[in-house]
């Protein structure tokens, strides 16, 4: 569905009806929306400091919505961590919260035990203490993504699963580069996910499940003759597979409402409506993606003036094909 939006095809992208008329994340995290909105802001500076860099992801992170941090950019200009002005961060949201959401509702964001002051200033208080600690520094220097996860662990009101977010986020950016397939923190739709997929997993922990089926993943697509389109050469990454697993959980809701799971969860909240014609992605540079992506839509160019020639490429059906490999089919 994704690549079909991206060629620019009419819809339906799906024979499905649960895909078509439900709101799904991508296959691919880094391929979100939001994601990809995080990565354009992580790049288009190239001269922003270390501090500044980690200011602007957690900042826009916290809140985890484009409108949001488009209206905060407007109100007090772009932020830099020489000179960010707390205070009137927390006057803007403060009056926007009285007219907009200012957080999305993708996470749960705790306020923290006991907390009497509103959850956006108790946000601008740790983003502000972790700078003064010296985090973005002692980030730069972790050895894993895990390791990186640990230190986001240590701070309050960062659990285990947005802890593992931030860490994924940060490490889009080039304040670090450390490999995915090692290390995963399974969130609560994941564990929904798999009690649906899986009558017991033996003696694997939730994560060492989450990187079983990533390791087992080309394998599968074989077994089952589906024609996987991976992340132009980009494979399936353990925060791929959790993110797939929570989508499970939704799509089963309404197509196989008789399988349970643990949320007891019986139906799917948002509805899906296209926001117009997709940008074309940009990932991190450092996984030489980019350019795979541009020869990709040069080569469908020409097909997707044809929309016969279009559907040959990518036929309409519950699987389809797409970048593999590298390629650029």
């Amino acid at each position: 569905m994704y690549l079909r939006r991206l060629l620019g095809m009419p819809q339906p992208w799906s024979s499905d009806p649960v895909l078509t008329s439900y709101r799904f994340t991508n296959a691919f995290r880094a391929a979100d929306r939001v994601s990809q909105h995080l990565i354009r802001l992580a790049y288009a500076d190239r001269e922003a400091s270390r501090d500044t860099l980690f200011l602007r992801t957690i900042l826009f992170k916290v809140f985890n919505r484009i409108d949001t941090w488009q209206a905060l950019v407007q109100s007090l200009g772009l932020p830099v961590a020489e000179r960010f002005d707390y205070v009137a961060c927390d006057d803007f949201l403060t009056r926007r919260r009285n007219t907009a959401p200012i957080y999305s509702a993708a996470y749960i964001m705790p306020s923290g035990p006991g907390s009497r002051i509103p959850k956006h200033r108790m946000h601008l208080r740790l983003i502000r203490d972790m700078l003064a600690d010296g985090l973005p520094a002692k980030l730069e220097e972790t050895r894993s993504l895990r390791h990186a996860y640990q230190l986001l662990r240590a701070w309050p009101t960062l659990g285990p699963f947005l802890a593992f977010q931030y860490a994924v986020d940060l490490n889009y950016t080039s304040l670090t580069s450390h490999l995915e397939q090692d290390f995963v923190v399974a969130g609560p739709g994941a564990l929904d996910g798999l009690a649906k997929c899986f009558e017991s997993t033996g003696e694997l922990t939730p994560a060492e499940t989450i990187v079983w089926l990533t390791e087992r993943q080309d394998a599968e697509f074989q077994r089952y003759e589906l024609p996987f389109s991976d992340l132009w050469g980009r494979p399936l990454q353990p925060v791929d597979v959790q993110n797939l697993l929570c989508e499970v959980s939704k799509y089963t809701r309404v197509a196989h409402p008789s399988v349970k799971g643990l949320s007891g969860r019986t139906r799917i909240k948002q509805r899906f409506a296209a926001a117009g014609p997709l940008p074309k992605p940009y990932f991190p540079p450092k996984w030489g993606l980019n350019r795979r992506v541009d020869d990709w839509l040069r080569e469908h160019a020409a097909m997707n003036e044809r929309s016969q020639a279009t559907q040959a490429v990518l036929p309409l059906a519950d699987s389809d094909s797409g970048p593999r490999n590298g390629g650029h089919d």
